[in-house]
Parts: C-alpha cells; structure tokens; sequence
C-alpha cells in the first residue's frame, strides 16, 4: 500500500495507520480475505491514512478519495476492508 500511494501521489506527508485490531470481530471481512490471500494473511482490513500531496491541490474532497480508491483497488480486492482517509493538498485545503 505504501508503495502504491508514494509512487502516485508523491506525497509530503504520508502516515499509515493499521487499525485492523480494532475490527477482528468483522467475520465477513476476515472469510473474504481468508478467500482472497489465505489462511495465513488473515488481517491488515481497516487502515487509517494521512496523506499531504501537491496532487490533492484543487482536487475537491470527494476526488480525493476516489483517487486514493482507484490508487487502491488491487489491494481491497486482495481483502482490504475500509479505509479513514484524511486527505490534503499542499495548499492545506
């Protein structure tokens, strides 16, 4: 993921924060990682991002998100769950 989103965004700032812990009790995400990746990977479903991009300047909130959806759709396809994003231009806007 990080790979991912320094190679598109080149962001300033860019903090990932794994809260899968806190939704271990999600059996339906759990059984369709399991699916996805294996017994083994089980995990790594919910993150919370901060990312600070010159490529988020003008973009509206709603297009940011959609473009950290897009930069992503590998990996919630391989079981990421949900994502809370807070997403920032250079500008700070």
């Amino acid at each position: 993921m990080k790979i991912l989103l320094e190679e598109a965004l080149s962001p300033s700032v860019l903090e990932i924060h794994d809260e899968s812990a806190r939704h271990s009790h999600h059996a339906h995400a759990r059984s369709l990682q399991q699916d996805a990746r294996g017994p083994q990977q089980v995990g790594e479903t919910h993150y919370r991002l901060s990312i600070v991009s010159k490529l988020f300047d003008g973009m509206r909130p709603l297009a940011r998100h959609r473009l950290v959806h897009d930069i992503l759709a590998t990996e919630f396809k391989a079981g990421l769950h949900a994502l809370s994003l807070s997403l920032k231009g250079e500008d700070k806007s």
